[in-house]
């Protein structure tokens, strides 16, 4: 996705995207020790910034092209130390509309050996704009 590849921030942090389907997306951020917090997990940050761009771009793959999307909000729990290989963000349409979409969030932990922990869990809203020549 081109969109994407302009995202200063997840090539930053060294994320991909690892899965597209309609109303779905996969983001990946390996482990490295730039993503990660004093304790060694991943940063709540990096956690919360992939988790924002899988539910955007999963409303994105719904959208109409030339459209383009901003989120309004969206609202994280961290419910395990983000430990891992790498964490995977899931994000999924719940509902899309023809101006405010609504994703769910989640954030695995996933080990080497293919093992995952839920480890952040949240629901995000998406506004639908015109596309910008930012």
């Amino acid at each position: 996705m081109a969109s994407f590849d302009r995202q200063g921030l997840m090539r930053h942090l060294g994320a991909r995207i690892s899965h597209i389907a309609p109303g779905r997306v996969h983001i990946t951020l390996p482990a490295r020790p730039e993503v990660t917090q004093q304790n060694g997990y991943f940063h709540a940050g990096a956690t919360s910034a992939i988790a924002d761009s899988a539910g955007g771009y999963a409303a994105f793959t719904l959208f109409p092209e030339g459209a383009d999307i901003l989120t309004v909000e969206y609202k994280i729990n961290l419910l395990a130390p983000a430990a891992g290989d790498h964490i995977e963000a899931v994000g999924t349409v719940l509902k899309a509309g023809r101006t405010l979409t609504v994703c769910q969030l989640e954030v695995h932990g996933v080990q080497g050996d293919g093992s995952r922990t839920l480890v952040a869990q949240g629901q995000q809203t998406l506004i639908r704009v015109p596309p910008t020549d930012v």
